[in-house]
């Protein structure tokens, strides 16, 4: 208790910043020197790639759906077999991202806490969902998971069909999410300190109470990060889903497919359309990611 209040903090209120005040301060941030040489190019750099790959097709999205009536655009991505799309979608991301969310956390922990020969082999292989082509992939997936599959077979005997239908667009969303787990829960794993598991040893906690205490805890923001990214990624996934999921209407196609379908329908003002709520999903889901790191996760 001592040393709690001994270097407690008082919290501090800022006051709230008017449009003239935060004016200044940009103006102070461009106009003072830069402690690194070559921020002037390089912020230049970042600046022109980020609106030439991010911002300006945003910009061509929006201007392009905005020639279009409330009508027009509601009917585009309200059509029945759009919003079957969604719903596909939807729950292909969400029983993906909770069945990779487990098994990515058991690979973190196995290659994180064990030493055993492949290990490296394992942990580079985590990244080749983000090497491989998302198509081929897809191709080498219902390959494995067809009737007469080296991994469809087993699954035939007890009448679950996985390639071209709802299943394989789960196991497709799944190879192609894995590492954003791993790689979020890895790192914290490495940098978790010893002593706060050999101190809970000490005080008669035992190996569960531990895990569950010490271990989880921490692990949460990296899970919580981790399975958003998932998420997301499984929302926008083209080329591994539609190469096993059969693409059947009203039963597996998915968003990104209607995408595909309205182009070469040559209605353009629909494609646009459905991309625009794919696009503002994406975006208010990462914007929910970053209040709830900033909020709740917040380190002291």
């Amino acid at each position: 208790m001592f040393l709690q209040n001994r270097f407690a903090v008082t919290p501090h209120c800022p006051e709230p910043l008017n449009p003239a005040h935060i004016v200044n301060l940009s103006l102070r941030f461009f106009r003072s020197t830069p402690i690194l040489p070559g921020f002037s190019m390089s912020f230049g750099f970042s600046t022109l790639y980020i609106s030439l790959v991010i911002l300006l097709p945003i910009s061509a999205l929006l201007l392009y759906v905005s020639g279009m009536s409330w009508d027009q655009y509601w009917f585009a991505i309200t059509d029945a077999r759009v919003l079957q799309s969604y719903k596909v979608t939807i729950q292909g991301a969400f029983y993906s991202t909770i069945i990779v969310t487990f098994i990515g956390f058991l690979l973190a922990w196995i290659v994180t806490r064990y030493d055993f020969p492949g290990r490296r082999l394992i942990d580079s292989l985590v990244d080749l969902p983000f090497a491989l082509p998302t198509s081929v992939a897809g191709i080498t997936l219902s390959a494995l998971f067809i009737p007469s599959g080296w991994l469809g077979q087993w699954f035939e005997i007890f009448g679950i069909k996985i390639s071209y239908a709802f299943p394989g667009i789960v196991v497709a969303m799944i190879f192609t999410s894995l590492p954003f787990i791993v790689r979020s829960v890895q790192p914290v794993l490495e940098d978790m300190e010893k002593e706060l598991e050999e101190a809970a040893l000490m005080l008669g906690a035992n190996k569960w109470q531990i895990f569950w205490r010490v271990i989880l805890p921490t692990l949460i923001p990296a899970l919580i990060t981790g399975s958003s990214q998932a998420f997301i990624r499984s929302l926008g996934e083209f080329g591994a889903v539609i190469m096993i999921a059969g693409n059947i209407p009203f039963e597996t196609e998915v968003t990104s497919l209607m995408l595909f379908v309205r182009l070469q329908e040559y209605n353009y003002p629909a494609a646009a359309a459905i991309a625009s709520v794919v696009l503002l999903a994406s975006l208010i889901l990462l914007f929910l990611l970053q209040v709830v790191q900033g909020r709740f996760f917040k380190k002291a």
